[in-house]
């Protein structure tokens, strides 16, 4: 078997598996969201985030729920509360996430104003790209920029996410009492 390999075939043969373990092995990490602190986040939708155990609803938006369908300007149905998740994740992938609590809801979520690494408020962010809409002043403007600019779900028509929510009968769930 020496004799088969040759004296330089051993260094060449661990730095082939070294770089398969790279590109294969190291997979498992892709994807993966975690917050400032090194907890792991799950976006469960355009507004929502777990983080460890903990549900956090970005406060200051609502963003269309996952299963909502917009209409596009052409006529055409797409799952823009798909892309409302899929805009979060990319924002909170950016890194560096840290949200600072403002209340409790009434679903016993936290509520809360986020950032992340290179975008900053992570609730602007989103409704000037048109992925929700201002519940409130504070991103007002930033809604009406996207809405002349026919960003996101402006880009065609929809369904108020509240008033989705409720045609659907979708009532959050409540977070016990562990958090």
């Amino acid at each position: 078997m020496r004799r088969l390999l040759g004296r330089g075939a051993v260094p060449v043969l661990v730095l082939l598996l070294a770089l398969c373990w790279t590109m294969f092995g190291g997979r498992r990490e892709e994807g993966r969201l975690i917050d400032a602190q090194g907890r792991r986040v799950f976006v469960a939708d355009g507004d929502t985030l777990r983080i460890g155990t903990e549900t956090v609803r970005l406060a200051g938006l609502d963003a269309v729920e996952r299963a909502q369908f917009c209409v596009g300007a052409q006529g055409d149905g797409w799952s823009c509360g798909q892309s409302a998740r899929e805009a979060l994740a990319g924002l909170v992938a950016k890194g560096g996430l840290r949200c600072t609590t403002v209340e409790r809801d009434r679903y016993g979520r936290t509520v809360a104003r986020c950032a992340v690494d290179g975008a900053g408020d992570v609730g602007a962010a989103l409704v000037m790209a048109g992925w929700a809409v201002a519940d409130g002043a504070r991103y007002a403007a930033l809604q009406q920029q996207a809405r002349d600019a026919r960003r996101g779900i402006w880009g065609g028509t929809f369904e108020a996410p509240a008033v989705w929510r409720e045609r659907n009968r979708v009532e959050p769930k409540r977070v016990g009492s562990g958090g």
